[in-house]
């Protein structure tokens, strides 16, 4: 029972990850689908580049907590840790992959901190600290979070931190390296709204 029971968690992680907030709130604000401009991605900030501020504020915080939500409840009801660890990467994919919107969705980095915030709250802080630091070193928002989603885990393993909270990790920042991939050779020129330079030509 107790693994039917984690299994239904991690069908809950992906298919909470999979509701695309940012698609649906630009569509209802501007008419518009926000993968079909900007990034190209179903984002907070391109959210914010079609719709505006507040928009893409509320787009964040949901984001955000699609990954925290099931992680949460997974964390307090499940016995075993790999149903914790797995809900929080199903909701990661479920955010890059959706399966309500043809599987073209988000970039996962909100729904991942969501995720890290369920089981370590210190660890979101920790996870912003290094992206902006490393965005701002490598003055290229794609790679950086490549970067970071790899960096996750060692970091939590040399701050004591271990078990489910390393296992996690490891899980969401490979996914958050494979989705920010695709844009390792985008172009930008405002470096954390990720637009793109004219005839960049970049997806």
């Amino acid at each position: 029972m107790d693994t039917l029971i984690g299994i239904g968690f991690i069908a809950l992680g992906y298919l909470s990850g999979s509701v695309s907030f940012a698609l649906w709130i630009t569509r209802a604000v501007k008419g518009v689908d926000v993968r079909d401009a900007g990034s190209r991605h179903a984002t907070a900030t391109n959210t914010i580049r079609q719709a505006g501020w507040v928009p893409g504020i509320a787009v964040m915080i949901l984001d955000v907590a699609k990954g925290f939500v099931p992680t949460y409840f997974a964390s307090k009801i499940s016995p075993f840790d790999w149903v914790v660890v797995l809900t929080a990467v199903a909701a990661v994919i479920g955010h890059c992959w959706p399966l309500y919107t043809n599987f073209r969705g988000g970039m996962g980095l909100a729904t991942a901190g969501g995720s890290i915030a369920a089981v370590y709250p210190l660890g979101f802080a920790i996870g912003v600290g290094i992206l902006i630091a490393l965005a701002l070193t490598l003055k290229h928002s794609a790679r950086a979070s490549v970067f970071t989603g790899l960096a996750l885990a060692p970091s939590f393993w040399l701050l004591g931190e271990r078990g489910v909270v390393i296992s996690l990790a490891a899980g969401v920042g490979i996914v958050l390296a494979v989705r920010f991939y695709s844009d390792w050779n985008r172009k930008y020129r405002e470096l954390w709204l990720d637009r793109e330079k004219p005839g960049s030509g970049a997806g």
